[in-house]
Protein backbone atom coordinates (compact mmCIF):
# COMPACT_ATOMS: atom_id res chain seq x y z
CA UNK A 1 0.00 0.00 0.00
CA UNK A 2 2.90 2.34 0.72
CA UNK A 3 4.12 1.87 -2.86
CA UNK A 4 0.74 2.89 -4.26
CA UNK A 5 0.53 5.92 -1.98
CA UNK A 6 3.93 7.14 -3.16
CA UNK A 7 3.14 6.54 -6.83
CA UNK A 8 0.95 9.22 -8.37
CA UNK A 9 1.08 7.79 -11.89
CA UNK A 10 -1.36 4.89 -12.29
CA UNK A 11 -0.46 4.04 -15.87
CA UNK A 12 2.14 4.86 -18.48
CA UNK A 13 1.87 5.74 -22.16
CA UNK A 14 4.33 3.92 -24.40
CA UNK A 15 5.72 6.11 -27.17
CA UNK A 16 6.05 3.09 -29.43
CA UNK A 17 8.57 2.10 -32.05
CA UNK A 18 7.82 5.00 -34.38
CA UNK A 19 5.73 8.17 -34.33
CA UNK A 20 4.77 7.72 -38.00
CA UNK A 21 1.20 6.41 -37.83
CA UNK A 22 1.23 5.43 -41.52
CA UNK A 23 3.84 2.74 -40.80
CA UNK A 24 1.88 1.03 -38.01
CA UNK A 25 -0.08 -1.38 -40.22
CA UNK A 26 3.03 -2.47 -42.10
CA UNK A 27 5.06 -2.86 -38.90
CA UNK A 28 2.24 -4.88 -37.34
CA UNK A 29 2.36 -7.39 -40.22
CA UNK A 30 6.18 -7.59 -40.19
CA UNK A 31 6.53 -8.08 -36.44
CA UNK A 32 3.58 -10.47 -36.30
CA UNK A 33 5.34 -12.59 -38.91
CA UNK A 34 8.57 -12.57 -36.89
CA UNK A 35 6.67 -13.47 -33.72
CA UNK A 36 4.92 -16.39 -35.44
CA UNK A 37 8.29 -17.63 -36.77
CA UNK A 38 9.81 -17.23 -33.31
CA UNK A 39 6.98 -18.97 -31.47
CA UNK A 40 6.44 -21.92 -33.78
CA UNK A 41 10.12 -22.20 -34.77
CA UNK A 42 11.29 -22.48 -31.17
CA UNK A 43 8.35 -24.71 -30.25
CA UNK A 44 9.29 -27.01 -33.14
CA UNK A 45 12.88 -27.21 -31.88
CA UNK A 46 11.61 -28.15 -28.41
CA UNK A 47 9.33 -30.87 -29.82
CA UNK A 48 12.04 -32.29 -32.11
CA UNK A 49 14.59 -32.47 -29.28
CA UNK A 50 12.11 -34.29 -27.03
CA UNK A 51 10.84 -36.68 -29.73
CA UNK A 52 14.17 -37.74 -31.27
CA UNK A 53 16.25 -39.84 -28.87
CA UNK A 54 19.42 -39.18 -30.90
CA UNK A 55 19.21 -35.55 -29.76
CA UNK A 56 19.13 -36.44 -26.05
CA UNK A 57 22.55 -34.99 -25.37
CA UNK A 58 23.86 -31.98 -23.38
CA UNK A 59 24.07 -29.74 -26.45
CA UNK A 60 20.41 -30.23 -27.34
CA UNK A 61 19.37 -30.01 -23.69
CA UNK A 62 20.73 -26.46 -23.69
CA UNK A 63 19.17 -25.79 -27.10
CA UNK A 64 15.77 -26.87 -25.71
CA UNK A 65 16.20 -24.43 -22.82
CA UNK A 66 17.27 -21.66 -25.20
CA UNK A 67 14.15 -22.19 -27.30
CA UNK A 68 11.97 -22.09 -24.19
CA UNK A 69 13.56 -18.81 -23.09
CA UNK A 70 13.17 -17.35 -26.59
CA UNK A 71 9.43 -18.06 -26.59
CA UNK A 72 8.81 -16.61 -23.13
CA UNK A 73 11.25 -13.72 -23.59
CA UNK A 74 9.70 -12.45 -26.81
CA UNK A 75 6.19 -12.98 -25.40
CA UNK A 76 6.93 -10.47 -22.62
CA UNK A 77 7.27 -7.64 -25.15
CA UNK A 78 5.97 -8.49 -28.63
CA UNK A 79 2.22 -9.15 -28.01
CA UNK A 80 1.83 -5.79 -26.26
CA UNK A 81 3.80 -4.07 -29.02
CA UNK A 82 1.56 -5.67 -31.67
CA UNK A 83 -1.61 -4.51 -29.92
CA UNK A 84 -0.18 -0.98 -29.63
CA UNK A 85 0.33 -0.84 -33.40
CA UNK A 86 -3.43 -1.15 -33.79
CA UNK A 87 -4.55 1.03 -30.88
CA UNK A 88 -4.68 4.78 -30.43
CA UNK A 89 -3.96 4.70 -26.69
CA UNK A 90 -0.71 2.83 -25.99
CA UNK A 91 -1.18 2.66 -22.23
CA UNK A 92 0.09 0.09 -19.75
CA UNK A 93 -0.89 -0.01 -16.09
CA UNK A 94 1.71 0.55 -13.38
CA UNK A 95 1.65 -3.08 -12.21
CA UNK A 96 1.92 -4.31 -15.80
CA UNK A 97 4.88 -2.03 -16.41
CA UNK A 98 6.75 -3.29 -13.36
CA UNK A 99 5.94 -6.91 -14.30
CA UNK A 100 7.26 -6.30 -17.82
CA UNK A 101 10.51 -4.92 -16.41
CA UNK A 102 10.95 -7.94 -14.16
CA UNK A 103 10.32 -10.65 -16.74
CA UNK A 104 12.25 -8.83 -19.47
CA UNK A 105 15.42 -8.63 -17.38
CA UNK A 106 14.90 -12.03 -15.74
CA UNK A 107 14.54 -13.95 -19.01
CA UNK A 108 17.02 -11.76 -20.89
CA UNK A 109 19.86 -12.19 -18.39
CA UNK A 110 19.04 -15.91 -18.01
CA UNK A 111 19.37 -16.31 -21.78
CA UNK A 112 22.73 -14.54 -21.86
CA UNK A 113 24.00 -16.81 -19.08
CA UNK A 114 22.63 -19.90 -20.83
CA UNK A 115 24.39 -18.97 -24.08
CA UNK A 116 27.62 -18.70 -22.08
CA UNK A 117 26.98 -22.18 -20.64
CA UNK A 118 26.46 -23.44 -24.19
CA UNK A 119 29.90 -22.14 -25.17
CA UNK A 120 31.43 -24.13 -22.29
CA UNK A 121 29.52 -27.19 -23.50
CA UNK A 122 31.03 -26.76 -26.98
CA UNK A 123 34.50 -26.34 -25.45
CA UNK A 124 34.19 -29.66 -23.59
CA UNK A 125 32.67 -31.45 -26.60
CA UNK A 126 35.46 -30.41 -28.97
CA UNK A 127 38.35 -30.29 -26.50
CA UNK A 128 37.61 -33.52 -24.65
CA UNK A 129 35.20 -35.60 -26.78
CA UNK A 130 35.97 -38.94 -25.11
CA UNK A 131 34.97 -37.63 -21.67
CA UNK A 132 32.27 -35.24 -22.91
CA UNK A 133 29.25 -37.22 -21.68
CA UNK A 134 30.92 -37.88 -18.34
CA UNK A 135 31.90 -34.23 -17.76
CA UNK A 136 28.64 -32.78 -19.03
CA UNK A 137 26.46 -35.16 -17.06
CA UNK A 138 22.84 -34.52 -16.12
CA UNK A 139 23.78 -32.91 -12.81
CA UNK A 140 26.15 -30.42 -14.46
CA UNK A 141 23.65 -29.56 -17.21
CA UNK A 142 20.83 -28.99 -14.70
CA UNK A 143 23.12 -26.90 -12.50
CA UNK A 144 24.12 -24.65 -15.40
CA UNK A 145 20.54 -24.29 -16.68
CA UNK A 146 18.97 -23.69 -13.26
CA UNK A 147 21.89 -21.48 -12.26
CA UNK A 148 21.16 -19.25 -15.24
CA UNK A 149 17.55 -18.90 -14.12
CA UNK A 150 18.45 -18.23 -10.47
CA UNK A 151 21.07 -15.59 -11.27
CA UNK A 152 18.73 -14.01 -13.81
CA UNK A 153 15.93 -13.96 -11.24
CA UNK A 154 17.98 -12.17 -8.58
CA UNK A 155 19.56 -9.82 -11.10
CA UNK A 156 16.13 -8.77 -12.34
CA UNK A 157 14.64 -8.61 -8.85
CA UNK A 158 17.27 -6.07 -7.78
CA UNK A 159 16.50 -3.72 -10.69
CA UNK A 160 12.74 -4.21 -10.40
CA UNK A 161 12.61 -3.40 -6.69
CA UNK A 162 14.89 -0.38 -7.16
CA UNK A 163 12.58 0.90 -9.91
CA UNK A 164 9.32 0.06 -8.14
CA UNK A 165 10.18 2.11 -5.05
CA UNK A 166 10.64 5.29 -7.11
CA UNK A 167 7.85 7.90 -7.06
CA UNK A 168 6.33 8.80 -10.45
CA UNK A 169 4.26 11.97 -10.47
CA UNK A 170 4.19 12.80 -14.19
CA UNK A 171 4.77 13.05 -17.08
CA UNK A 172 3.97 9.41 -17.85
CA UNK A 173 5.15 9.03 -21.47
CA UNK A 174 7.78 6.27 -21.78
CA UNK A 175 10.21 6.78 -24.67
CA UNK A 176 10.13 3.11 -25.70
CA UNK A 177 7.80 0.44 -27.12
CA UNK A 178 7.79 -1.42 -23.78
CA UNK A 179 8.58 -0.66 -20.15
CA UNK A 180 12.36 -0.49 -19.96
CA UNK A 181 14.27 0.80 -16.95
CA UNK A 182 16.33 3.56 -18.58
CA UNK A 183 13.43 5.55 -20.14
CA UNK A 184 11.32 4.91 -17.03
CA UNK A 185 13.99 6.45 -14.78
CA UNK A 186 13.65 9.66 -16.79
CA UNK A 187 10.10 9.99 -15.43
CA UNK A 188 10.90 9.53 -11.75
CA UNK A 189 10.33 12.47 -9.39
CA UNK A 190 13.55 11.86 -7.50
CA UNK A 191 17.27 11.34 -8.01
CA UNK A 192 17.97 8.11 -9.94
CA UNK A 193 21.77 8.16 -9.88
CA UNK A 194 21.98 4.93 -7.88
CA UNK A 195 19.54 3.18 -10.22
CA UNK A 196 21.52 4.19 -13.31
CA UNK A 197 24.80 3.23 -11.66
CA UNK A 198 23.47 -0.24 -10.78
CA UNK A 199 22.08 -0.66 -14.28
CA UNK A 200 25.36 0.28 -15.95
CA UNK A 201 27.65 -1.47 -13.49
CA UNK A 202 25.74 -4.67 -12.73
CA UNK A 203 23.96 -5.30 -16.03
CA UNK A 204 26.90 -3.95 -18.03
CA UNK A 205 29.31 -6.16 -16.08
CA UNK A 206 27.06 -9.19 -16.56
CA UNK A 207 26.93 -8.63 -20.31
CA UNK A 208 30.68 -7.96 -20.54
CA UNK A 209 31.81 -10.87 -18.34
CA UNK A 210 29.61 -13.41 -20.12
CA UNK A 211 30.86 -12.14 -23.48
CA UNK A 212 34.49 -12.46 -22.37
CA UNK A 213 33.90 -15.99 -21.00
CA UNK A 214 32.15 -17.03 -24.21
CA UNK A 215 34.87 -15.63 -26.46
CA UNK A 216 37.53 -17.19 -24.22
CA UNK A 217 35.87 -20.58 -24.70
CA UNK A 218 36.07 -20.10 -28.45
CA UNK A 219 39.72 -19.09 -28.30
CA UNK A 220 40.45 -22.50 -26.77
CA UNK A 221 38.03 -24.18 -29.17
CA UNK A 222 39.85 -22.67 -32.17
CA UNK A 223 43.09 -24.24 -30.94
CA UNK A 224 41.40 -27.66 -30.82
CA UNK A 225 39.87 -27.19 -34.27
CA UNK A 226 43.28 -26.82 -35.90
CA UNK A 227 44.32 -30.13 -34.34
CA UNK A 228 41.45 -32.04 -35.97
CA UNK A 229 43.01 -33.95 -38.86
CA UNK A 230 39.76 -34.88 -40.59
CA UNK A 231 38.50 -32.04 -42.78
CA UNK A 232 34.93 -33.35 -42.39
CA UNK A 233 35.24 -33.36 -38.60
CA UNK A 234 36.73 -29.87 -38.60
CA UNK A 235 33.96 -28.61 -40.89
CA UNK A 236 31.22 -30.10 -38.70
CA UNK A 237 32.70 -28.66 -35.51
CA UNK A 238 33.15 -25.25 -37.13
CA UNK A 239 29.56 -25.27 -38.40
CA UNK A 240 28.17 -25.87 -34.91
CA UNK A 241 30.41 -23.23 -33.35
CA UNK A 242 29.76 -20.60 -36.02
CA UNK A 243 26.01 -20.95 -35.45
CA UNK A 244 26.51 -20.38 -31.74
CA UNK A 245 28.81 -17.41 -32.34
CA UNK A 246 26.16 -15.75 -34.49
CA UNK A 247 23.75 -15.95 -31.53
CA UNK A 248 26.46 -14.61 -29.20
CA UNK A 249 27.14 -11.53 -31.32
CA UNK A 250 23.44 -10.77 -31.74
CA UNK A 251 22.53 -11.23 -28.08
CA UNK A 252 25.63 -10.09 -26.21
CA UNK A 253 26.45 -7.29 -28.64
CA UNK A 254 23.09 -5.57 -28.30
CA UNK A 255 23.10 -6.03 -24.50
CA UNK A 256 26.51 -4.36 -24.17
CA UNK A 257 25.50 -1.61 -26.61
CA UNK A 258 22.39 -0.85 -24.54
CA UNK A 259 23.65 -1.01 -20.96
CA UNK A 260 27.27 0.16 -21.11
CA UNK A 261 26.45 3.61 -22.52
CA UNK A 262 25.28 6.66 -20.54
CA UNK A 263 21.56 7.42 -20.71
CA UNK A 264 20.79 10.37 -23.01
CA UNK A 265 17.84 11.22 -25.25
CA UNK A 266 19.79 10.12 -28.33
CA UNK A 267 20.86 6.88 -26.66
CA UNK A 268 17.24 6.09 -25.71
CA UNK A 269 16.22 6.35 -29.37
CA UNK A 270 19.08 4.04 -30.31
CA UNK A 271 18.11 1.65 -27.50
CA UNK A 272 14.66 1.27 -29.06
CA UNK A 273 16.24 0.13 -32.31
CA UNK A 274 18.65 -2.21 -30.49
CA UNK A 275 15.79 -3.68 -28.45
CA UNK A 276 14.15 -4.87 -31.67
CA UNK A 277 17.19 -7.10 -32.26
CA UNK A 278 17.03 -9.01 -28.98
CA UNK A 279 13.25 -9.04 -28.48
CA UNK A 280 12.04 -9.72 -32.03
CA UNK A 281 14.82 -10.73 -34.44
CA UNK A 282 17.10 -12.92 -32.30
CA UNK A 283 14.31 -15.21 -30.96
CA UNK A 284 13.10 -15.69 -34.55
CA UNK A 285 16.58 -16.30 -35.96
CA UNK A 286 17.78 -18.77 -33.30
CA UNK A 287 15.73 -21.77 -34.49
CA UNK A 288 16.69 -21.00 -38.09
CA UNK A 289 20.39 -20.71 -37.24
CA UNK A 290 20.46 -23.90 -35.19
CA UNK A 291 18.44 -26.02 -37.64
CA UNK A 292 19.72 -24.91 -41.04
CA UNK A 293 23.36 -25.17 -39.92
CA UNK A 294 22.97 -28.41 -37.95
CA UNK A 295 23.01 -31.80 -39.68
CA UNK A 296 21.61 -33.67 -36.67
CA UNK A 297 18.60 -31.35 -36.51
CA UNK A 298 18.04 -31.72 -40.26
CA UNK A 299 18.09 -35.51 -39.95
CA UNK A 300 15.70 -35.38 -36.99
CA UNK A 301 13.29 -33.13 -38.91
CA UNK A 302 13.41 -35.44 -41.93
CA UNK A 303 12.87 -38.51 -39.72
CA UNK A 304 9.83 -36.97 -38.01
CA UNK A 305 8.37 -35.78 -41.32
CA UNK A 306 8.75 -39.29 -42.77
CA UNK A 307 6.98 -40.80 -39.74
CA UNK A 308 4.14 -38.30 -40.04
CA UNK A 309 3.52 -39.28 -43.67
CA UNK A 310 3.22 -42.98 -42.86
Amino acid sequence: MELKNETFVRDFVLLGLTDMETLNDMLFVVFLLFYIISFFGNLSVMVIVVKDSSLHSPMYFFLWNLSFLDITYSSVVVPKMLSDFLSVSKTICYAGCIAQIYFFHFLGSAEILLVTAMSYDRYVAIGNPLRYVKIMNLKVCLTLALGSLVVGCFHSLMHTLMTAKLPFCGPNIVNHFFCEIKPLLKLACTDTTINLMLLNKVTGSLATSTTVLTLLSYVFISRFLFRIKSSEGRKRAFSTCSAHLMVVFLLHGTAMFTYLRPSTEDSLDQDRAAAVLFTVLTPALNPIIYTLRNKDMKKAIQKLSNLSTL
